[in-house]
């Protein structure tokens, strides 16, 4: 099947919402029992962490974690931003810089200013948008970013938007006042996809649609810990307790450049096959043998596969043993907790 699809469904009694594209399934996105990124609590000052510069805050969801505190005191209430998932037993992650985000806009309170995205660069366009934004925010402080996806959209679709993110984000600032309490929740599967698959797409929502696009079959691969990769490679995607341990396969291929193949393919695929599996945090991949003036290679490869997604990677580079490491926020739920 070519082209790109979003299915929105739901599965095992769970919203869920998938991105297929040429007949695989590029992104997945489903509801969990934890609180959703996006969760904006009143919250209380608990108790600070010696050494580490956090505090613990008390919330309707249980305990929540704020680092690099300054000058705040137990027992003081403030608002604060679900920014991720939580290992099993830890505390919720949350940060004080808030955002409300939406399909064309980000209300940015703290952080005055009117940004446009880098990535739309028509002059005439930047001056639409700007005209747009400044009859929407009239004399009011400009806390707002405008994002690639404006590029082209409805004046009147942009307009509601950046309405909506100002008026929910003054509603909410000025809402500290109280005994701790959620304020606003995240944004569901079907409300993500919505805000984030902004490139034009086929959409269906009858029930059953996650069977009739494949999507099933796809989780069943998602599911396992084996990968197929292109040209009969594959890798191997494991997570352990204390990190997730990738390991490249050649297949069958035994040429002198099977391992650099085999690594290529790896990198273009990996945060596909992390994505999907909601998998994160510290990542060691065991690459197939390649000689080491081939590492930049991979490298580039991998640099901007990363960087055509959303979620946040970083890089950390080679170890003595040959692995390659990378640091990745925990954005996404592991499919496993909320699948079987």
């Amino acid at each position: 099947m070519k082209g790109r699809t979003i299915i929105l469904d739901h599965i095992q009694g769970r919203e869920a919402a998938a991105l297929m594209v040429d007949g695989k399934l590029e992104d997945f996105l489903i509801d969990g029992d934890a609180p959703l990124p996006g969760t904006i609590y009143r919250a209380k000052a608990d108790r600070p962490v010696k050494g580490q510069g956090g505090m613990f805050l008390s919330t309707p969801d249980g305990p929540a974690f704020l680092r690099q505190v300054k000058g705040l005191a137990p027992g003081q209430m403030l608002l604060v931003q679900v920014t991720g998932y939580a290992e099993p037993g830890k505390a919720i992650p949350v940060t004080q810089k808030l955002l409300f985000k939406s399909r064309y806009a980000i209300a940015t309170p703290g952080a005055p200013g009117l940004n446009i995205s880098r990535s739309i660069r028509d002059e005439d366009e930047r001056d639409r948008l700007l005209e747009i934004a400044h009859e929407c925010l009239g004399d009011a402080e400009q806390s707002m970013i405008l994002r690639s996806a404006c590029s082209g959209a409805p004046s009147e679709d942009i307009a509601e938007d950046i309405a909506a993110m100002a008026n929910l984000a003054a509603e909410i600032m000025s809402d500290e006042i109280g005994e701790p309490e959620v304020l606003t929740e995240g944004d569901g599967p079907h409300l993500r996809a919505w805000r984030d698959w902004v490139e034009p797409a086929a959409i269906e929502q009858e029930p059953g649609g996650f069977e009739r696009n494949g999507v099933l079959d796809a989780l069943d691969i998602a599911l396992s810990s084996r990968e197929p990769l292109s040209g009969g490679a594959f890798i191997f995607v494991e997570p352990t307790r204390a990190l997730v341990a990738v390991d490249v396969n050649t297949g069958k291929d035994t040429s002198l450049a099977a391992g650099l193949k085999a690594n290529l393919a790896c990198a273009r695929a990996l945060p596909r096959a992390l994505r999907n599996r909601g998998l994160a945090g510290q990542i060691v991949i065991d690459l197939a043998p390649m000689p080491k003036k081939e590492r930049r290679s991979f490298e580039s490869a991998l640099r901007g596969a990363l960087k055509a997604e959303g979620d946040d990677t970083v890089m950390l580079g080679w170890t003595n043993l040959g692995h390659f490491e990378l640091q990745r926020k925990r954005s996404r739920i592991p499919l496993t907790e909320v699948l079987s």
